[in-house]
């Protein structure tokens, strides 16, 4: 047989601490790009806005109306607009432009920007609104407006951090916006960049930890397992001799020296268990041979040659015992009391295995003993009853079902001790339930009376008499057997001789239960008038 490969545990740690790592870069990585980018929006935007307020804070916003209503340019909006494109320059500005915001397009005032540089508005130029720009800037225009910064990235603009600031008049309205465009493309450069760094510095930690790991793992770990796993493979390969001069050599003075003690103990145990199995074993064999006996000896204890009367023509008669365990408690027995007269019985003793089947064997002579003697079948019971309860200190009891066919008439005279309903067919008929009266257990209490009931089988009727463990046979999901299916099974071929019933029966019961484990004894006897 091939061995078997197995991997290498400092593999799989090593593995799984690269996987760790790579998680935790995953995890990590984007979290710091968002703080990093969040951290750089917030610098470009403050860095916009406070050149925009300081723009507001030094244009004249009484100027601003004059420049809207005339549209003409003075040596103040040439100062103005020098400063304007001072800082751009200065702060690397992409654009800084004061604004009039209307509804439906904003009106220019200044554009800083040389002559030629494309993008720059003059005054009295308008342009529409990008994006969310209206509201933004609508809400910038106004008394006590709050500090207002708009973040856009589009493939015209580009990655923009615009501020806007109120220049007010000498009545202290808004006059008009300062604003400011800041490009941030570097931004994603830098986070690039800054990401590079946090990799290469994982990737260094990762090794120089996963080496240190390695080594200690070896060291700590993989060697003292190895020489578990070699003392266990010697022991195997020894066919588990000198179980009592086991030793495991591994010194780590933790949980790994704890398992190899714990092998040198399970092996001293274990080395007791097969001595003692080994007995145990032989015992078994013993008792298993015993039961084996038992069985064999129940088995013919019962009526099993079949034909059992070849030279008898009126009638035929068949009966099978299937015991839950190596022996049962249920029995059968017919016999012929004189010529013209056959008694039948079926019984069930309380219990299952040996003590029943003891049991069992005490009732069945007692009852052909006593139905020798002569008397009706209640008055058999009776006797066996009171002789049984003398001598039953473990309270068991059996119930018995007892006939007694008169073949010449076909007339039946029987008795029942809370055993089963007889099921009866009559001559082209079918299997039907015959609810005869019950008397109370055979040993279950001292002084029971019995009473006789008459039924006759005509040529061609049937009689089958069963144990419970016929209708109360379980399957897999708990359900019974049953009577309905008792008589299904009796009834696909109700003509059949007995052996045939018989069988018919078995099968229904075995269809119905698949691989559930048989719990209880069936006994079945069947008769047929010919």
């Amino acid at each position: 047989m091939k061995e078997k490969q197995y991997k290498s545990i400092h593999t799989k740690h090593i593995w799984a601490m690269f996987a760790v790592s790579l998680i935790t870069a995953l995890v990590l990585v984007p979290a710091i790009m968002r703080v990093y980018r969040n951290q750089m929006e917030s610098d470009y935007a403050d860095k916009a806005f406070n050149a925009a307020t300081i723009a507001a804070s030094m244009i004249d916003g009484d100027s601003i109306a004059r420049y809207l209503e005339t549209g003409e340019k003075d040596a103040y909006y040439e100062e103005v607009h020098q400063m304007l494109l001072t800082m751009k320059q200065t702060e690397g500005f992409d654009y800084f432009y004061v604004v009039i915001p209307y509804d439906e397009m904003q009106y220019y005032i200044w554009d800083a920007g040389e002559e030629g540089e494309s993008g720059v508005c003059d005054l009295g130029d308008t342009d529409e609104y990008f994006g969310d720009g209206r509201t933004v800037m609508q809400n910038a225009f106004q008394v006590d407006a709050p500090k207002t910064i708009l973040i856009t990235n589009s493939k015209e603009y580009g990655y923009l951090a615009s501020a806007y600031v109120p220049i007010f008049d000498s009545n202290g309205q808004p006059a008009a916006l300062s604003s400011v465009d800041i490009a941030m493309d570097k931004i994603n450069g830098r986070i690039y960049q800054f990401i590079f760094i946090i990799l290469a510095i994982i990737l260094i930690v990762l090794i120089v930890c996963q080496s240190v790991y390695y080594v200690y793992m070896r060291a700590n770990l993989v060697k003292p397992l190895h020489d578990l796993k070699e003392a266990v493979s010697g022991l195997v390969s020894n066919n588990m001799e000198n179980l009592s001069d086991f030793r495991v050599n591994v010194h780590t003075g933790d949980e790994i020296e704890a398992i190899g003690d714990a092998f040198e103990t399970m092996t001293k145990e274990l080395d007791g268990y097969i001595h003692n199995l080994a007995e145990v074993t032989k015992e078994k064999e013993r008792i298993g041979t015993e039961l084996e006996l038992a069985t064999k000896i129940q088995a013919h204890m019962l009526p099993c040659i079949f034909p059992a009367f070849p030279e008898r023509t009126e009638f035929d008669i068949y009966a099978t015992m299937t015991p839950a365990k190596e022996v049962g408690g249920d029995f059968y027995d017919f016999f012929m009391l004189d010529d013209d007269h056959l008694g039948m019985v079926i019984a069930d003793v309380s219990g299952k295995g040996v003590p029943a089947a003891l049991f069992m064997m005490m009732s069945k002579i007692l009852v052909s003993n006593f139905a020798t003697m002569g008397g009706t079948p209640a008055k058999v019971l009776e006797t066996v009853n009171n002789q049984i309860c003398k001598n039953n200190a473990d309270d068991m009891f059996v119930t018995v079902w007892f006939g007694i066919l008169t073949i010449s008439t076909g007339k039946v005279i029987a008795a029942n001790a809370g055993h089963e309903y007889p099921l009866i067919k009559k001559p082209d008929g079918k299997f039907e339930i015959y609810k005869d009266k019950h008397g109370f257990v055979v040993g279950g209490m001292d002084g029971v009376k019995y009473k006789d009931y008459e039924f006759t089988l005509e040529k061609g009727a049937s009689l089958v008499v069963y144990t419970d463990g016929g209708p109360e046979a379980t399957n897999a999901d708990e359900e019974l057997f049953g009577m309905d299916r008792m008589l299904e099974a009796l009834n696909r071929d109700p003509e059949a001789s007995p052996e045939d019933l018989l069988k018919n029966l078995k099968q229904g019961v075995d269809e119905f239960v698949g691989n559930a484990p048989q719990f209880d004894d069936l006994t079945m006897l069947a008769l047929k008038m010919l």
